[in-house]
């Protein structure tokens, strides 16, 4: 059994949540878990480490629609994934409207196991 240390609990996103870069409209990933501080994505894209990025995403709204969240983002470290030309990448959320960030912290506390 693993006990989780972060001060957030983490959600392992259980299915495909695309994310965006904001600046140039690609797709730079998608998530792979998420708590209210940051998250990690599994990325197809080169980003570089101690860079700030504005990124976008949705995540379910609770009643069979979608809510966007749009998140500044400090991105901490990255590692080459297995699979050619990937890399995890964490991010440290800088900036995220209030809303989507309750929708979010929402999202994550209904989604995880009960303890």
């Amino acid at each position: 059994m693993t006990t989780e240390t972060r001060r957030a609990p983490r959600l392992p996103v259980p299915s495909l949540i695309s994310v965006r870069d904001q600046m140039t409209g690609a797709v730079i990933g998608r998530l792979s878990n998420i708590s209210e501080t940051g998250m990690l994505l599994i990325a197809s894209s080169g980003l570089h480490e101690d860079a700030l990025y504005q990124l976008q995403f949705a995540i379910p709204d609770g009643r069979g629609g979608q809510t966007t969240i749009d998140a500044g983002v400090h991105l901490l470290w990255r590692e080459p994934a297995q699979a050619p030309e990937q890399s995890w990448v964490g991010f440290r959320f800088l900036t995220l409207p209030k809303e989507q960030r309750e929708h979010l912290v929402r999202w994550i506390e209904e989604s995880l196991p009960a303890p």
